[in-house]
């Protein structure tokens, strides 16, 4: 009979300790289908950090490293700037990224660093009991906002896309959903394209999953998905907020655009 539907080889063939209906096993397993697509296995360098997003080490069958909270696009610009043909990766959270990981992520942007971000926004810190996170929706009930969240007092959430997009340095931004099937096929499609664009020297990367998260969130892995669709989505719309197309440096080079624009001047 023929096999159809297989496991990653990159992907550790162990039971997943996340809860019922996360979205990170499944975001594991695109990382995984990608790296395995482009056939980079042994030169791919993942990067987690505090957070559920931590437990990528225990999945992913590539080298990890664990780095400090929000730190990863500081480690992932002296990984790649250091082992220019290594394909590095980070996998972080909305409460890494989005808020103590702010300006790694924004300067890494703005540099144009040729990495590859997977940004999984849940809309809370799910990982140290659900609090409010920079990416908490208005209104939205968390340990730390009982009442939902206020805007006047913790003011809005963080569009991550959307304030990335405005800089020069980015080449690829899009926003995909782990909410059902058709999404997901999109969020495989993005993330390939995330990884492509590091192989062919096209500079800064960053997908952004919308991602479902029940226990914190105190519903059933449906109503999860509903909540995606009817909340995250209309504050978070998906869809590609920057895409270059143009490389930014010439592949096999260690130059950066930065350094080419000064010697033009």
């Amino acid at each position: 009979m023929k096999k159809v539907f297989a496991r990653p080889s990159c992907l550790k063939d162990k039971q997943f300790r996340y809860c019922p209906g996360c979205s990170h096993g499944v975001l594991h397993r695109i990382v995984a289908d990608a790296i395995d697509f482009f056939g980079v296995r042994d030169r791919t360098i993942g990067i987690a950090p505090v957070g559920c997003a931590v437990f990528a080490y225990d999945y992913l069958d590539i080298d990890m490293i664990e780095v400090p909270h929000g730190r990863p696009p500081a480690i992932a610009t002296g990984m790649k700037r250091s082992r220019p043909d290594s394909i590095i990766f980070s996998y972080q959270g909305d409460g890494d990224l989005a808020a103590i990981g702010t300006a790694e992520i924004i300067h890494a942007a703005a540099r144009g660093e040729n990495i590859t971000v997977i940004f999984v926004n849940n809309g809370n810190y799910g990982m140290t009991g659900g609090q409010m996170a920079p990416t908490t929706l208005p209104g939205q009930k968390t340990t730390t906002t009982p009442s939902g969240r206020n805007v006047k007092e913790a003011g809005n959430p963080i569009r991550v896309c959307e304030m990335l997009a405005t800089l020069d340095g980015p080449s690829y931004i899009e926003r995909v959903a782990m909410d059902n099937p058709r999404n997901v096929l999109a969020a495989k499609k993005a993330i390939r394209k995330a990884f492509q664009n590091q192989i062919d020297g096209r500079g800064f990367s960053l997908v952004e999953a919308l991602s479902l998260c029940p226990t914190d969130w105190g519903m059933t892995p449906v109503q999860a998905a509903n909540w995606v669709q009817q909340h995250m989505i209309k504050y978070y719309p998906l869809g590609v907020y920057k895409d270059e197309g143009q490389p930014i440096m010439d592949t096999g080079q260690k130059e950066y655009r930065q350094e080419r624009e000064c010697i033009k001047m």
